[in-house]
């Protein structure tokens, strides 16, 4: 292998396939990151055998070949080098890669390219769904932190991703909350299905779309046990969760008896200052819906308090329909939706203090965010 390409180009691509990489791992391929000429262009990969990440670069080649280097080595040297050209040369006797960027120079001892895991790419894959990479990374970003992180119920640890008709549908919950999102795909999917996909990929693949222009290619592998997401330059592949998703449209209540509507910014203000207090104490924030007699206009009270701090109330104008209630949150879960509705007013909808409170954003149908409410006995 003898190649060139810039740094800037090098350091990104590294950066991208790095996170794939294996923490802890006995097999000393899994800590390494592929470099291989392949049709013109560098790629690099790194796995951990549950996710993978393909990232190609482009770059002049003088000769082919391909080797796995330590990653981490390899992305701090890159990392520290200055914005010129980088001379990749690879010495296949001993698979030490020699680099050079100016007056920077550096041995890299590899392994042997066959020890590397396979990762599938779109290579003679048909693409079964095309979306638009930044309403799919939004719509990933506005459900992915409500999944579970612990292991003890594997299927919600990932998001689910439903495929039907010409829509997708992204939900995430954890038992104690439940994000869900829907998108329009570009045209009608080859294939319908249903596959859970850990909350790490996902999380990755917003990582990944953040300056994607290119329509996301999504496909099932034959075997039915991965799924892999084509960007332009960029394969990310991940196993799939093999458990059965609850049924998610049970959670959501079907009706509401009070429903009060806020100025998104405002109500999100209200609340991170409300939680500097609730995490000195139960970590909840107490909510009071006030309306007006006999108008539409009301008030919503935010109030937090911690026996050893102090307390703060915060009331915010709103409008009311229903008789206004009393509802308290965790107030993570709560900063979390909200930081997540884009909309410049959401509606908190509930039915009882100790109901499900339903949280969704003014003027749009596709999100809806549930959180189970907290006990009152335990202000």
């Amino acid at each position: 292998m003898n190649v060139i390409c810039l740094q800037e180009n090098l350091r990104r691509g590294l950066s991208l396939v790095s996170h794939a990489v294996a923490t802890r791992s006995t097999l000393p391929a899994l800590s390494t990151v592929l470099l291989e000429t392949d049709q013109g262009r560098l790629k690099l990969a790194a796995t951990d055998l549950s996710l993978g990440i393909t990232c190609w670069i482009g770059c002049q080649i003088e000769a082919e070949g391909a080797v796995a280097v330590p990653a981490r080595l390899l992305n701090d040297f890159v990392a520290s080098l200055p914005n010129e050209p980088v001379h990749i040369e690879l010495d296949p006797r001993t698979r030490g890669l020699h680099l050079q960027c100016l007056r920077y120079e550096a041995e890299v001892k590899g392994l042997d390219p066959l020890e590397f895991p396979g990762i599938p790419t779109m290579e003679g894959a048909d693409p079964t769904v095309l979306a638009d990479p930044v309403i799919l990374r939004e719509a990933i970003g506005q459900v992915v932190f409500a999944a579970s992180s612990e292991d003890t119920r594997p299927a919600m640890t990932g998001v689910l991703v439903r495929i039907q008709q010409d829509r997708m549908t992204l939900v995430a919950a954890d038992g104690f909350r439940l994000a869900l999102r829907t998108l329009d795909l570009l045209e009608t999917p080859r294939q319908e299905f249903e596959a859970i996909v850990p909350a790490k990929a996902m999380a990755e693949l917003v990582r990944i779309l953040s300056d994607q222009e290119e329509p996301t290619q999504i496909v099932l592998t034959p075997n039915l046990n991965q799924i892999l997401f084509h960007c332009d330059s960029v394969d990310l592949v991940s196993n799939l969760v093999e458990a059965r998703y609850p049924d998610y449209q049970a959670i959501i209540p079907p009706s509401y008896e009070t429903r009060a509507t806020l100025a998104t910014s405002e109500f999100l203000k209200a609340v991170r200052i409300s939680s500097f207090f609730a995490r000195d104490g139960a970590n909840i924030i107490r909510l009071e819906v006030q309306p007006t007699p006999q108008q539409a206009g009301g008030q919503l009270i935010v109030s937090a308090s911690a026996s050893e701090v102090g307390s703060n109330v915060t009331q915010l104008d709103t409008s009311i329909e229903g008789e206004g209630g009393i509802i308290a949150f965790n107030a993570r879960y709560l900063t979390e939706v909200l930081s997540a509705t884009n909309t410049a007013e959401v509606a908190l909808e509930m039915q009882a203090g100790d109901r499900p409170g339903v949280f969704k954003p003014v003027g749009r149908t596709d999100q809806v965010h549930v959180i189970m409410p907290m006990q009152l006995e335990q202000w």
